[in-house]
């Protein structure tokens, strides 16, 4: 039977079953292949936080969203082409971000009366005709899953287990995605269990055949590989990218790379990543909580490493006097907070913008740090060599503030050349440096305000260390008020100084009334909101931050030279409340709390507005 085949230019499709339905195993390959084809991609997994909630309730339902194009693409995309539903509650739970004429491909093995009454269905939805606006592809998933395993010698629970790559097979075949990585994963994957990875092997391949053979999908679809620069391209997630800029900082800095962590969602992973990469001088040490892996990534920079400690939120709180020890010590300290939704234990799995005022203010007396935030999965790389990168220059902790947006979220990347890096190497001080040949561990660089970084055990440098206030240039212990004085607002000036980029203006053509301005995850959604608007012949400017503490040297001036500036925020307005106090500006916030990023519609309708009311 010969199908017709139908190029597309974009296509956004979201995989959503039960936390136990592998759905992020199914959206991670098909992202793989994806990648592998030369599509520009952007995903979003969505889960619970628990481990395994109830099966086929919907506080269970795990989805992933992926975005790919034949071009250039910012988000996940706002709303699915494609809904695979693997039981009644991912449908359910989905149905509302599905716009009329979409497809759903339903699991029908699955929509049981029991399963049906668990999530309030009355009437089985594939039969009732209330999805009559979509277009309903039911599928038995399951049992054409058992069936295409009947000759394997697998349990029945391990055939219904493979439903999954069923289904991958099925959309790679719609969607006319490569097969070679995915078999060679489900090889690697199960390699101490050959029968196993057999079968899921013949599930995905079972999968394909049923599109290619079954009336259900008379059309395929194509879309073609993006326009991309040239380079070494892959797929690859926040967390990911930190880990590896961190490995790149550490390179870059001629120092080992030292991380004192405790486990917490949504920053795990980087520890995981970095654990693997020994042989790049990396030491990676689970702590037996928050307080202790920051005390131990303080310590290795006190003997000359480049100490970085991982965590969201909570952490973050509990790390607080450590990082204030850093700030009154001045030693170099990267502390990455993958900001989740809060307060307390909140949504661990959500996403928020809401730890800025705390990177900010979040300690005892005046300490103030540097604060660097990454704008998408891929640039948590750079961020990362930034952050470091001013922690030793400056011999300061450093915040580095990504989300489990970013953290979760993956893009194509395209792998730097290592000329490209920059150097961040700082020399240690292996002599005293002052006139009578003592030496001063505070005596500070002209440029930089830094003191000297001198490695323990070094003849002739002998120091004191500890959060007692020490006396300008000696570093004796002082309770003198004007040296107090001196030394918070040196400390201040050091960080007020530190050199970053001025901030960049998109603005075309250079006469926009409104300035759209961002920082961290919310770039890919305006600037997507941004495109839209010029595409409809609006004129919009659109300005992103990196650098928070300190601001770029030139954002007053182009705060006030637009009529109008709108701050979107996954939090209250932590950074307009920033800029109001600073520069006197009106900042026009619009603020969303839901634990997932901005719809690039939606802040194109908010732009809008702000546009059409002058």
């Amino acid at each position: 039977m010969t199908k017709q085949v139908q190029q597309l230019d974009r296509v956004i499709i979201r995989f959503a079953g039960d936390s136990g339905d592998g759905m992020q195993l199914t959206g991670d390959r098909f992202t793989a292949g994806t990648a592998e084809f030369g599509n520009d991609l952007s995903t979003l997994p969505n889960f619970p936080a628990e481990i395994r909630a109830p099966a086929g309730t919907l506080p269970g339902v795990s989805s992933f969203q992926l975005h790919f194009a034949d071009h250039d693409i910012l988000t996940p995309g706002d709303a699915p082409n494609v809904l695979v539903a693997m039981n009644p509650a991912a449908l359910k739970a989905n149905l509302g971000d599905l716009p009329r004429g979409a497809d759903i491909i339903a699991n029908t093995d699955e929509f049981t009366m029991r399963n049906l009454q668990k999530v309030g269905y009355d009437a089985n939805p594939l039969e009732d005709g209330s999805l009559a606006e979509w277009r309903l592809h039911a599928v038995p998933l399951t049992s054409l899953t058992v069936k295409a395993l009947e000759g394997f010698d697998i349990s029945k629970k391990d055939a219904e287990r493979a439903k999954n790559m069923f289904a991958l097979g099925l959309l790679s075949w719609l969607y006319h995605r490569p097969t070679e990585h995915t078999v060679s994963f489900l090889e690697q994957k199960f390699a101490k269990k050959p029968d196993i990875a057999k079968a899921n092997i013949a599930a995905f391949q079972a999968g394909w055949n049923y599109g290619e053979t079954t009336e259900s999908f008379s059309v395929s679809y194509e879309v073609k590989p993006a326009r991309l620069a040239p380079g070494l391209y892959r797929n690859i997630s926040g967390n990911q990218a930190l880990a590896y800029g961190l490995v790149a900082a550490s390179v870059q800095a001629k120092l080992p790379l030292f991380l004192g962590s405790y486990p917490i969602t949504p920053a795990s992973d980087i520890l995981h990543e970095l654990s693997k990469h020994k042989r790049f001088g990396v030491r990676t040490f689970q702590a037996e909580d928050e307080i202790a892996g920051v005390g131990a990534a303080l310590g290795a920079a006190f003997g000359g490493a480049l100490g970085v400690t991982t965590t969201s939120g909570p952490g973050v709180a509990l790390k607080a006097e450590t990082v204030g020890l850093a700030v009154t010590t001045e030693l170099p300290l990267v502390i990455v907070d993958v900001q989740r939704a809060g307060p307390s234990t909140g949504m661990p799995t959500k996403t928020e913008q809401t730890d800025l005022l705390m990177a900010m203010f979040g300690r005892n007396g005046e300490s103030p740090v540097p604060i660097v935030a990454p704008m998408s999965p891929s640039d948590c790389f750079d961020a990362a060599i930034e952050a470091a990168r001013i922690a030793v220059k400056y011999r300061t902790p450093v915040m580095l503030l990504s989300d489990g947006y970013l953290a979760n979220g993956s893009e194509p990347w395209r792998l730097p050349e290592i000329s490209e890096l920059p150097d961040i190497s700082q020399e240690f001080t292996t002599a005293p440096n002052g006139e009578d040949g003592r030496f001063l561990p505070f005596q500070r660089d002209e440029e930089t305000l830094a003191r000297p970084w001198a490695i323990p055990g070094t003849p002739g440098l002998e120091h004191r260390i500890g959060g007692i206030e020490k006396a300008d240039g000696t570093g004796n212990i002082s309770y003198d008020p004007n040296n107090h004085d001196l030394m918070v607002r040196l400390r201040a000036a050091k960080i007020a100084g530190i050199d970053v980029p001025d901030l960049e203006v998109d603005d075309p053509d250079g006469d926009a009334r409104v300035l759209v301005l961002g920082w961290g995850s919310t770039y890919g959604p305006i600037a997507a909101a941004a495109r839209r608007i010029r595409r409809e012949g609006g004129k919009v400017a659109h300005a992103h931050l990196r650098h928070l503490n300190p601001l770029p040297a030139n954002t007053g001036e182009v705060l006030k030279r637009y009529d109008k500036v709108l701050l979107p925020e996954i939090n209250l307005g932590q950074l307009a409340l920033l800029l109001r106090a600073r520069y006197l500006v009106d900042i026009i916030s619009y603020n969303r709390v839901r634990g997932l990023p901005f719809k690039a519609e939606e802040l194109a309708g908010v732009i809008q507005d702000v546009i059409d009311s002058d």
